[in-house]
């Protein structure tokens, strides 16, 4: 599909980098997304390769073993994950969204402890925040915390925790304070789960989609945690640092959602210009054409909007908490929409597991839910009207 549109925030070396990504997906995961979908999680090879080429961490400072590189970086890989319409590299939300939790809310020293062996792959973060009955009201959750002497004793249930299996380092959210502290009474803590008994993953969930991105549902039962391992090293400040860097996950949400609507209307593109049918191509005729100019219309949209998000934060505009939800919302529900429309011009085909537009119709409907519910955002957004 041609296109003469160019976001504004690219530049010459985001270019290159482009190049980069996009040599890693095709070489390093397309080729083994299958596999990795039926072992529900990819192998740990990639996540060194990636850190190796300098793919994780870009935004976290060199001094933690990031790249120290711009918000816009981060991006460009985004997308070419997306253009091989694959999530079994966790890049949304567990590669930037993990290590970016960590970074927003830990010590100088605890970063300088963990922080480069994530970056470099060599260990893998997972973040548990949501809870069976906790969900997008964080302020909800009944893990607790107790301190005793120098550890702190968690016991609690957390559900959907992205790469929960695989993970070496839980990044764990828990109630320090009493009932009815609410956000106050929240706070962090990193285990480290293979020296931590009581960190149990009960079981992998089998999700409708992203099958490769293992999702877990854990167990916190007398979990001990020295308490220099409390993140930050004050208690109760969980909850506000948490809400700061969910407002890049969800812009991140967004950017892949119109990221991946833009890679269904290439495919589909290419799909009716070849599909014969009735004596001519599905392309020759005139609602396909119509569709996919609607479709492409909505995800230019979307594309704008965002863009100007990106290029006001490498401008060092400080990212707009309602922007970001817009984002997401906007993004998630044009991503599914617009699949779910270039699907039905593949026919059967689109219903077959093999075809990349089946993948991303049956890996795009969480985007509408994780990050904030897109009408939980949607009645925060409101708030401000």
């Amino acid at each position: 599909m041609n296109s003469s549109y160019r976001s504004p925030w690219m530049t010459d070396e985001l270019d290159m980098l482009r190049t980069t990504a996009r040599r890693f997906f095709e070489d390093e995961v397309a080729p083994r997304a299958e596999k990795f979908r039926r072992q529900h999680h990819i192998d740990r090879d990639v996540w060194e390769k990636a850190g190796d080429l300098g793919l994780l961490c870009m935004s976290i400072p060199e001094q933690y073993g990031g790249q120290g590189a711009s918000f816009a970086h981060e991006v460009v890989v985004m997308e070419e994950q997306a253009r091989i319409c694959d999530t079994t590299f966790g890049f949304i939300p567990g590669a930037l969204n993990g290590p970016a939790f960590f970074h927003g809310t830990a010590s100088h020293e605890q970063l300088q402890r963990w922080m480069p062996g994530i970056a470099s792959g060599r260990q893998v973060l997972c973040v548990c925040i949501t809870e069976p009955d906790a969900g997008t009201d964080v302020k909800a959750m009944r893990t607790t915390a107790r301190r005793e002497g120098d550890e702190y004793v968690l016991n609690g249930n957390k559900i959907f925790i992205t790469l929960g299996q695989q993970a070496d380092l839980a990044l764990v959210a828990a109630r320090t304070g009493g009932a009815g502290s609410g956000a106050k009474g929240i706070s962090l803590f990193m285990i480290e789960t293979a020296k931590t008994p009581g960190f149990k993953v009960n079981k992998v969930l089998d999700k409708i989609g992203q099958n490769a991105l293992n999702t877990a549902e854990i167990f916190l039962e007398d979990a001990r945690v020295p308490a220099e391992n409390l993140i930050g090293g004050v208690e109760g400040k969980g909850f506000f640092q948490l809400m700061d860097v969910f407002t890049r996950e969800r812009l991140s949400i967004g950017i892949v959602g119109i990221a991946c609507a833009e890679r269904a209307i290439e495919l589909t593109v290419e799909h009716a210009k070849n599909r014969k049918m009735l004596g001519q191509t599905l392309w020759d005729f005139q609602n396909t054409r119509f569709t996919l100019v609607e479709c492409l219309t909505d995800a230019r949209v979307g594309r704008v909007f965002i863009d100007q998000i990106v290029k006001d934060i490498v401008d060092g505009k400080p990212l707009q908490p309602n922007d970001a939800m817009m984002a997401k919302w906007w993004g998630s529900e044009k991503q599914c929409q617009i699949i779910d429309r270039c699907l039905q011009l593949f026919g059967g085909y689109g219903y077959v597991c093999e075809y990349p537009i089946a993948q991303l119709y049956m890996d795009a409907r969480v985007a509408r839910i994780y990050g904030g519910s897109n009408e939980t955002l949607k009645d925060v957004i409101a708030r401000g009207m």
